[in-house]
């Protein structure tokens, strides 16, 4: 695989072959499942749980379906998505405007599907808003 093609699956492109996507999910250890109508409504973000939920991940992050990563990505232009990493940093760039009472149970579920499968954790980014800003020492 070209670093070109490497770069374009890293950004989120459609326009890479889906063979391509495989074998780069392959090398991370990760596999690749088609799932029916019916399934695929059994595994909405509202029913992920426990150990399942660094399995669901979505390949684009679509700003209109979560209110607060929106908020906090309003220098964000000319796109309605974001890549899961690009939506991971904003939310540990912003942590300290997060309002996790008034996120709803979907936006929870993504952002810790996000910091389960990309990131450091709960305890460690934006788990307590207040320790964000504190330096460890």
């Amino acid at each position: 695989m070209s670093r070109v093609t490497l770069h374009r699956i890293e950004k989120g492109e459609p326009s890479v072959a889906a063979g391509a996507w495989a074998n780069a999910m392959a090398a991370l250890g990760m596999s690749l499942v088609a799932l029916n109508a019916e399934d695929a409504q059994a595994t909405r973000p509202e029913d992920v749980n426990g150990p399942n939920l660094a399995d669901w991940i979505p390949v684009r992050v679509r700003l209109a379906d979560y209110p607060q990563l929106k908020a906090l990505a309003w220098q964000v232009h000319g796109t309605d998505a974001l890549t899961p990493v690009e939506a991971l940093g904003i939310y540990e760039r912003n942590a300290r405007h997060l309002d996790m009472a008034a996120m709803s149970p979907a936006e929870q579920a993504l952002l810790l599907a996000l910091q389960t499968g990309l990131g450091k954790g709960l305890g460690q980014g934006l788990g307590d808003a207040a320790a964000v800003g504190t330096p460890d020492v």
